[in-house]
């Protein structure tokens, strides 16, 4: 009877405090850009970029944690989740043209300031719109993105020998993208409680890479990956510059970008705060709770 009445409670204190996502899509560039939003339109906005190889449902559990205070917008790159995925002959997936892409989209929406939220290909993403408007980054929270090359781990060597010699390395590559086990291992890493994950993440996000066209839109930007090694140094003199207000949030058990990476950070902003937490590259799937605690004690110190 307790356990009924608590839940009724908690359920009760989410509705009045809560806000309902919405699941919207606006066209940019000519694209239909799908996009996930929360929280007060007049609040302080959050703009959540996702990384390889989801898209802005990864973030589905942490927004009913935030949106009573925050604004969030949370959209899907070209490729991804639920966005168009043009054809990759006719569309070049890079970075620089993902992150235009969605600089279009804050302006088409009218987001002209937000804090950065950047999972890993949200790094590239997030730091192109930094360099490109700083005046609009008002605050970083980086989890598992990384801007240091200490970051990437001994698996990048299959990577690297790729971006050397593309069609030699191709097939070793594919097994990222045709791969069920692959999509699982990416959550699973190094955990040392799978049991916590929810199957249904991986198994969503392999739907979305057996898409027709799908691996060759994830084999072009994984070769343009090295645009984002070869951008780091002026990533981290843009941090050093600016010293923005700065949360590093890092799943320790990833297996594929190192704990080096995230304390590495604290080379560029010494004040960063850089927190490990027990769970691997998608933090989200095992620390919502932790991760969404840290995020407002890092913003509200903002406002006292």
């Amino acid at each position: 009877m307790y356990k009924i009445v608590a839940l009724i409670l908690t359920i009760n204190t989410l509705a009045v405090h809560g806000q309902t996502t919405s699941y919207r899509t606006v066209k940019v560039d000519g694209l239909n850009i799908f996009y996930r939003e929360a929280g007060p339109k007049d609040a302080r906005p959050i703009l959540f970029l996702h990384g390889f190889p989801s898209s802005s449902r990864m973030f589905e559990s942490l927004f009913p944690l935030l949106s009573a205070h925050y604004h969030l917008i949370a959209p899907d790159y070209p490729g991804f989740g639920y966005s168009d995925a043009p054809d990759p002959n006719l569309f070049h997936y890079t970075f620089d043209h993902l992150a235009s892409i969605i600089r279009s989209f804050t302006d088409t929406i009218g987001l002209t300031q937000y804090t950065l939220y950047m999972q890993d290909y949200g790094g590239p993403v997030g730091f192109r719109l930094a360099l490109a408007n700083p005046e609009r980054v008002k605050d970083i929270i980086i989890q598992n993105a990384v801007a240091h090359i200490e970051g990437l781990s001994p698996l990048w060597n299959t990577r690297k020998a790729f971006w050397q010699n593309r069609s030699a390395h191709e097939d070793e590559l594919k097994t990222n993208f045709t791969s069920l086990q692959a999509t699982k291992q990416r959550h699973i890493g190094n955990t040392p409680h799978p049991e916590h994950i929810n199957p249904d993440t991986w198994n969503d996000e392999y739907a979305f890479l057996t898409r027709p066209g799908e691996t060759q839109i994830q084999l072009d930007l994984f070769y343009d990956y090295q645009t984002n090694v070869t951008s780091y140094p002026k990533w981290q003199q843009w941090l050093r510059n600016h010293q923005p207000r700065l949360l590093v949030l890092w799943g320790k058990y990833d297996p594929s970008f190192t704990t080096a990476g995230a304390l590495a950070y604290k080379k560029d902003v010494p004040e960063a705060q850089v927190i490990l937490l027990d769970a691997g590259h998608f933090a989200l799937d095992e620390a919502t709770n932790p991760i969404a605690t840290h995020i407002l004690n890092f913003l509200n110190k903002k406002h006292e």
